[in-house]
């Protein structure tokens, strides 16, 4: 034990005598170990957030919408080619009627999206109108009527022009007084207000608070004046068979749109699950990504260090000659200088784990500031992960400059000075 404890106490001695070098060998070693932590916190809270998102629609559901043919439905050319005002004009109401009497498929909804400006007296805004089937509430058990009512199956097939509000259009247009029977401008035409939708909130950046339901079909007739869908909402009855089940919606789809070559597809079946297991692969590529970029601070760090320490020893090549010469064996001047460079890592490690945690909560207060509820844990693996990370780069980086000092021979270093 005492062969431990004089090396451990000399390393600390020289460390604070020459306290500037250590806190700025210490510095690269901090940023290092910040940033390990934070790439880590920050992703599992984003991570964490899209999947209470995504699972917020239920997990028991498949998704059918519109998709650009010959390209995947996860690409980025899908995305991009919709966002860029591509039509794709196929997917129809008949469609989900083919697929609802699949025998694994249970209550179902089909919607557009549709986006108008909506006049109340002097209050003119922008709003964006989802038309969907009237079966919306029962598939959708977030999407709960506070007061008043859903509109009908009848109301959807006979085009009347009937709103429920979400609740927040619901204050812009009408504040704390009430909201049922009011008429609102759309398009030159009245429609009338029948429900308010109790408070839900935002999944990603749409907002369900500040949307207005409308029948499907008078939406289409008479705002959008289209006859197709974007997508539909299915729930699932047995969960076992969720597989099967997208496979045969995907076959009766391809049959009811012509489509032999699936390449051709011009829809994407889509399941809850799937789509949590394609977040998982992404931010787990992600995170590896940006831990390999990170973990470049902490080997620059690294690399700082081991310069300090083969300065450290030139500058001490009397003193370790002194040392040898009065008994000091090989393996305490090799722990002195390893402790030290194992001394600043951990150091370092520690106070860049205490950063991380600090921004860490701050991040999580400016999310909440702009009504987003997200959490950036710092979890025991990660912080084990920053702190193994840098006492991993004491031993390494420390050991050469260390094993370099023991070897010096006592009548070499003593006629150095």
């Amino acid at each position: 034990m005492h062969e431990f404890l004089v090396p451990i106490k000399l390393a600390f001695k020289s460390l604070k005598n020459n306290l500037g070098r250590t806190v700025l060998s210490l510095l690269g070693i901090v940023i290092g170990v910040l940033s390990v932590i934070l790439v880590l916190s920050f992703g599992s809270g984003v991570k964490g957030f899209l999947v209470d998102q995504v699972s917020s629609f239920g997990s028991d559901i498949i998704e059918i919408e519109i998709k650009v043919p010959k390209v995947s439905k996860t690409s980025t050319q899908n995305a991009s080619g919709q966002m860029g005002g591509m039509q794709i004009t196929t997917l129809k109401l008949e469609d989900m009627e083919a697929v609802a009497k699949l025998s694994n498929v249970g209550e179902w909804y089909a919607a557009i999206m549709n986006q108008q400006v909506i006049s109340y007296e002097n209050k003119n805004k922008q709003v964006i109108i989802m038309g969907t089937t009237a079966s919306v509430t029962d598939v959708d058990k977030k999407t709960v009527v506070e007061k008043g009512m859903m509109f009908s199956e009848d109301d959807d097939k006979s085009l009347r022009q009937v709103v429920v509000l979400g609740s927040e259009t619901k204050k812009d247009f009408f504040g704390e007084s009430e909201a049922i029977g009011k008429e609102l401008k759309i398009k030159g035409q009245t429609y009338r207000v029948i429900g308010v939708l109790k408070e839900r909130g935002a999944a990603g950046p749409f907002n369900f608070d500040q949307i207005i339901y409308a029948p499907l079909h008078t939406v289409q007739k008479k705002l959008a004046g289209i006859d197709y869908l974007q997508m539909a909402i299915f729930k699932v009855r047995d969960m076992g068979k969720l597989d099967l089940t997208v496979a045969q919606a995907t076959d009766v789809l391809r049959v009811e749109h012509d489509i032999e070559n699936p390449d051709d597809d011009d829809f994407a079946v889509n399941s809850i699950v799937e789509v949590l297991e394609i977040l998982n692969k992404v931010f787990f590529s992600v995170n590896l990504l940006l831990i390999a970029l990170t973990s470049i601070s902490l080997i620059v760090g690294g690399v700082g260090i081991m310069n300090v320490m083969y300065v450290s020893v030139t500058e001490r090549t009397f003193e370790i000659g002194l040392k040898k010469s009065i008994g000091a064996k090989n393996s305490q001047i090799l722990f002195q200088f390893l402790f030290e460079a194992i001394f600043i890592t951990l150091l370092g490690g520690i106070i860049g784990l205490a950063l991380g945690f600090g921004i860490s909560k701050l991040g999580e207060v400016i999310a909440m500031s702009y009504g987003f509820n997200l959490k950036f844990p710092i979890t025991w693996w990660s912080a084990l992960l920053g702190l193994g990370f840098s006492a991993g780069t004491g031993i390494i980086f420390g050991y050469f400059p260390a094993k370099k000092a023991s070897q010096l021979s006592p009548m070499e270093a003593l006629r150095k000075e």
